[in-house]
Order: structure tokens, then sequence, then C-alpha cells
């Protein structure tokens, strides 16, 4: 009887998040959490400038620029979803 060798793929180490990847999850849960999607231009704006100075603490080590696409991203995410409408002539 011949055993036959199994060839099993290498295991992959398990990655860990990085700092500006836990922070834009975090900032994508605080979005949703307090409906900033559907608050007004102003409210938005006040709530992206008390939340990025938070986030900017809590995350030491992302940098400015960090900080700032992080903010790029949140604002994205918080838009209303663009519809596709054909459009009549």
């Amino acid at each position: 009887m011949s055993h036959k060798k199994t060839i099993r793929a290498p295991r992959r180490a398990s990655v860990e998040p990085t700092p500006m990847d836990q922070a834009r999850d975090e900032l994508f849960q605080h979005i949703m959490r307090c409906d900033v999607q559907g608050s007004e231009p102003d409210h938005q704006k006040e709530w992206f400038d008390e939340t990025m100075s938070y986030m900017a603490e809590r995350y030491f080590e992302l940098a400015a620029t960090d900080i700032a696409s992080l903010r790029q991203l949140g604002e994205r995410f918080a838009q209303p979803a663009k519809t596709n409408q054909a459009i009549s002539a």
C-alpha cells in the first residue's frame, strides 16, 4: 500500500489591521450610529470637525495627512447613495 501525500497550501499568517484601517472602520461605524448621512451639511461639518479631533487623539500614530484622508473617506461615506436615472431628452 502506498500512502499518498496531500499537499496543503501554506497557512496564511493573520494580518493585523493597520491603525488607518482601524480608524476608518471606527469612523464608518460612528457615521452609521450617529445618522450623519441624513443630517444637514452644517451639522455634518460640525460633527466631522469634532469627530476628527477625537480620532486624531485616539489614533496618535496617524499623521495629519492620514487624518485628512480619513475625513475625506468619511465625508464620501456620508453622502447619499447616487441613483442611476435615465435622462429624458
